[in-house]
């Protein structure tokens, strides 16, 4: 039995067909046409989670100004906001994300906007406080795309 068994053995040929490895590289192309796209998403997603790191603490920065300068934004830009927090950056740069404008709303100064650039996925991510109510609002400009979600609401 056992010798029956090896002389079949040695007569057929073992291997892989054409067809089969055919069906396998399709498998493979499939699934590499799936993850690679994800995974340049995801990619896109974690330089606006830098952006938004950075309106973040830009807001903190705001709000110390406003503290340090008797409850307003007066007279805010983004050079103030860099002297209160280093890490605010103001500096133009074809990756990092920095803060593009920072300015006073309402009349009477107790509102503000600021706005963080990621140049990495051209998105814009801003932070404004409504003047009298105190509502704070967080957009961005390509919903849908990257860290700017579908609604371009980005505080949730």
């Amino acid at each position: 039995m056992i010798l029956k068994l090896r002389q079949r053995m040695a007569r057929d040929e073992s291997g892989f067909t054409l067809v089969e490895l055919l069906v396998v590289m399709l498998i493979i192309g499939l699934l590499a046409a799936i993850a690679i796209p994800a995974f340049f998403n995801q990619r896109d997603k974690a330089k606006d989670a830098s952006a938004k790191e950075m309106a973040r603490t830009a807001e903190t920065s705001m709000e110390t100004y406003a503290t340090d300068n008797g409850g307003t934004y007066s007279g805010v830009n983004p050079a103030a906001l860099n002297g209160i927090e280093q890490t605010v950056s103001v500096t133009t740069s074809t990756s990092d994300p920095y803060v593009s404008a920072a300015a006073s709303a309402g009349t009477n100064n107790k509102g503000w906007t600021l706005t963080v650039q990621s140049p990495a996925t051209g998105n814009t991510f801003s932070i404004a406080r409504n003047n009298t109510s105190g509502a704070v609002t967080f957009s961005c400009t390509a919903p849908g795309t990257a860290g700017c979600p579908t609604g371009g609401d980005w505080a949730h």
